[in-house]
């Protein structure tokens, strides 16, 4: 697949995850609380899966581009087109969504309301520290990278591997916003960190090197489970179905 559409493959993803998820906790926030937000991150993956998958993937986070560098099934110079694509989308998502906000009657102070941006401590939703925010960022980033590289593995029934994906960061979402407002991808942080300037962007290294942590660990995590491994038997699964009965 050419360099260039790859890269606006997931120009495009990485833009529906940062409108549909950001857009849905600073426009929608009030009303649909955590959950709905967890569910527009996810259900925002899931769409785009099936949309430009055939095209790119659909990774549109630069930690799942580093976790399949780690598990050896993208080089880096091939990696660097991903997240060239991810970068821009993330950005143009958010300065899309800050057009949107400023034209409201009376504005959005972007520093007092957040944007959406990541941030522990006193930019925390719960309160949580620095310790907390790491710690969440790497476990929940492994836990993402690792479904994503265990659906989509040669033995997994890949042409539902958007299911899964979409359900965990949906998962994860309900997990980590009370906590940091839940990054696990770079680019969704960068993206509103660059207009919120100040704390956000004093925080942002934070985002980017935890789920990068995390990425490894959940790329090393698949390949000791996966190295070797053979496709369960339809009978002995609990997911695989019996392939349908050839045509008289």
């Amino acid at each position: 697949m050419p360099a260039r559409r790859i890269a606006a493959a997931e120009f495009i993803g990485t833009f529906v995850l940062v409108f549909g998820g950001v857009g849905s906790a600073v426009i929608a926030g009030k009303v649909i609380g955590p959950l709905g937000v967890a569910f527009a991150f996810g259900l925002s993956l899931l769409a785009m899966a099936y949309a430009i998958g055939p095209i790119s993937g659909c990774h549109i986070n630069p930690a799942v581009t580093a976790g399949l560098v780690v598990s050896r099934r993208l080089t880096l110079p091939e990696a660097v087109e991903y997240w060239i694509g991810q970068v821009l989308g993330a950005v143009v998502a958010a300065f899309v969504l800050f057009v949107v906000i400023k034209a409201r009657e009376g504005g959005y102070d972007l520093s007092d309301n957040g944007f959406g941006a990541n941030g522990y401590g006193s930019h925390s939703p719960d309160g949580y520290p620095l310790g907390a925010a790491l710690i969440i960022e790497i476990v929940l980033t492994a836990l993402l990278v690792f479904t994503v590289l265990s659906a989509t593995d040669r033995i997994a029934n890949v042409a539902f591997a958007g299911i899964p994906i979409g359900l965990v960061l949906t998962l994860i979402h309900l997990v980590g916003i009370p906590v940091d407002n839940l990054s696990v991808n770079p680019a969704r942080s960068l993206g509103p960190a660059v207009f919120v300037g100040g704390w956000a962007l004093g925080q942002l290294w934070l985002f980017i090197v935890a789920p990068l942590i995390g990425a490894v660990g959940g790329g090393l995590l698949h390949g000791f489970l996966f190295t070797g491994a053979a496709p369960v038997e339809p009978e002995a699964s609990a997911v695989a179905q019996e392939p349908p009965p050839a045509p008289a």
